[in-house]
């Protein structure tokens, strides 16, 4: 009920567009005010997001920690048989002295093998079960394969690990964007969903600390500290989530209105009868049933399809918008940012003038760190576009420098120092734009009937080219196959220049909207360079009242939920706050 005292300050006809009338009798108002279809949101809800935020431990640590382990003595020792150089080795037996590149290939890459199909299946099961119950499960996935791996004393079982602990990080890598995205406030939303980014770079600083702590061990603790540490990250994440509450949205698009409500309410810190918690959950309301009347998706092969139709000159297709998410995560590993993450080590080693390339490999990931959160101010301040081009610009300037000096003047040790330097600044340019950018505009720009599918299916695409590239890294770079050097950065600024382009044309400006008014804005913009500077006039609830249409949800126990007219509204209003 809505209580004289907290309402009598809102005139039906200049806020209200209309009431909705929830299972059991209550009363759920409508805004027509663009300003109103978010509730105000307190610190909690900003501590919720930011404890999500911690799932990209698992994508960062995982996804670092194997570069170190493939450079360690030991761990080179056990898995080709070689022996150990000693100090008087020729450098010929030192170069010698490396996993040969199809095995590198091979545990690098099956890692992202089944984080790609891991991320497909989370896609399907979050809108079965819920995001956060999903992630909770990729988290006791993530588990099994970290068993096997600590367990390994030959690289076939680490791969059988890796691959089974990738399903994991597939379902918590695409869960977490979408989750985070649903949940987050408006205005802060891209600085909150980056914080993602800041803890996959956390991950990669952990994972680089340890191998670095280990690597001089001469027994298994020296790759097994490192695997098995991320139990922690595992459990910490599982048990947090036990005690968040699931995503508004997913119970809108189930029908669970009241659910809906009472995780709306504890997201935005509100009482659940808050007439701020009615008007932004009819927003959501009138958002889904606007998209299910353009394209219905009543059964599961149609809710797959419904993401590949529309038409491929419309921006705001479904099929446009599922070619944006899966080609901007595509993008993002275009920039070869994992490759100095993956092989870095190998890289310094391969300069011939780095006396310890641990120590380097330490250092790039201290600067994606402590660069990340310049984001959570610039994504806010200056939008997803501008830091998307102007990065893009930043790192192929870096890639094309580094790889004109270090193929002009090799293995020259002032050289080399000149390349690490600017290969820290393309990483200081990633980390603060393409990094956490590329993720938040894919966990906003898709629609609520395919938005966990879409999520899954960009998530897919990020982890898909992530193996691509591990696969082929250590056949460009390896000294036993193509040895290219420092003439690799050529054909990532060649990548990036791409980005750039990409980034001008075909991204859209989404700062400070809801994930409802985005929607609203690809409608009305018809381009991703009309985009910035769009405000909303209107809101989806008072357009459902506008069409003279009926909201009807899917409640389970054949409730329905429909839209009073105005007039009904007022009386209705006038009802409630006597």
């Amino acid at each position: 009920m809505l209580s004289t005292e907290r309402h009598s300050h809102l005139s039906p006809h200049r806020h209200l567009n209309a009431l909705a009338t929830m299972p059991g009798g209550a009363v759920l108002a409508a805004t027509n005010n663009p300003d109103r279809v978010e509730a105000p949101v307190t610190v909690k809800a900003y501590l919720a997001c930011a404890f999500a935020a911690f799932g990209g431990i698992f994508f960062g640590f995982d996804s670092g920690y194997i570069s170190g382990v493939m450079g360690m003595n030991y761990v080179i020792n056990l898995y080709t048989g070689l022996p150990i150089p000693g100090p008087d080795a020729t450098t010929a037996e030192k170069d010698a002295f490396v996993l040969p590149s199809w095995m590198q290939s091979l545990i690098t890459s099956i890692l992202s093998a089944g984080t790609f199909f891991g991320a497909i299946i989370a896609g399907d099961l979050a809108d079965f079960i819920g995001r956060r119950t999903t992630i909770i499960a990729g988290c006791g996935v993530f588990c099994i394969g970290i068993v096997l791996q600590t367990a390994s004393h030959g690289w076939k079982l680490l791969v059988a690990g890796r691959l089974i602990a990738g399903f994991g990080v597939g379902f918590v890598s695409a869960m977490i964007i979408l989750y985070m995205s649903e949940i987050a406030p408006r205005k802060v939303r891209g600085a909150l969903v980056s914080g993602y980014q800041q803890c996959i770079t956390i991950g990669l600083l952990l994972a680089s600390c340890v191998d670095y702590g280990t690597q001089n061990r001469t027994d298994s603790g020296s790759y097994r500290i490192p695997i098995g540490i991320q139990f922690a990250w595992a459990l910490i994440l599982a048990a947090g989530l036990f005690m968040l509450p699931e995503s508004p949205r997913f119970y809108v698009k189930r029908g669970k209105i009241e659910a809906a409500t009472v995780a709306l309410a504890r997201v935005r810190g509100q009482p659940v009868d808050s007439v701020y918690i009615q008007e932004e959950l009819s927003e959501i309301v009138a958002n889904l049933e606007i998209e299910n009347d353009l394209i219905p998706n009543e059964t599961y092969w149609s809710s797959w399809k419904a993401c590949f139709t529309g038409s491929l000159w419309k921006p705001n297709s479904n099929l446009r918008l599922t070619i944006l998410g899966t080609s901007m995560q595509m993008m993002q590993q275009w920039t070869g940012v994992n490759f100095i993450f993956y092989f870095g080590t190998v890289f310094f080693t391969s300069l011939g003038t780095i006396s310890n390339p641990f120590l380097i490999s330490l250092i790039t990931t201290l600067v994606n760190v402590c660069s990340t959160p310049i984001s959570f101010y610039t994504i806010e301040r200056y939008g997803r576009r501008p830091i998307l081009i102007w990065g893009a610009l930043g790192m192929l300037v870096c890639e094309f420098i580094v790889g004109i000096i270090g193929t002009a003047v090799p293995n020259n040790t002032t050289v080399a120092k000149v390349q690490i330097a600017f290969i820290c600044i393309y990483i200081m340019f990633f980390a603060s734009t393409w990094g956490p950018a590329a993720w938040v505009v894919v966990g906003e720009i898709f629609p609520i009937p395919i938005r966990s599918r879409g999520v899954g299916l960009s998530t897919a695409s990020n982890w898909l080219w992530n193996c691509i590239i591990a696969v082929i890294t250590p056949y460009l770079v390896g000294t036993d196959k193509g040895n290219l050097g420092s003439k690799v950065f050529f054909l990532w600024g060649a990548l990036c220049t791409a980005c750039f382009f990409y980034a001008y044309f075909f991204v859209w400006e989404t700062k400070g909207l809801t994930l409802e008014q985005v929607d609203q804005m690809m409608q009305e913009c018809g381009s991703p360079r009309r985009s910035p500077g769009w405000t909303p006039t209107n809101t989806y609830a008072s357009q459902k009242h506008a069409d003279g249409k009926i909201l009807v949800s899917h409640e389970e126990q054949g409730h329905g939920l429909h839209v009073a007219s105005s007039a009904e509204a007022g009386e209705k209003l006038a009802h409630e706050t006597v």
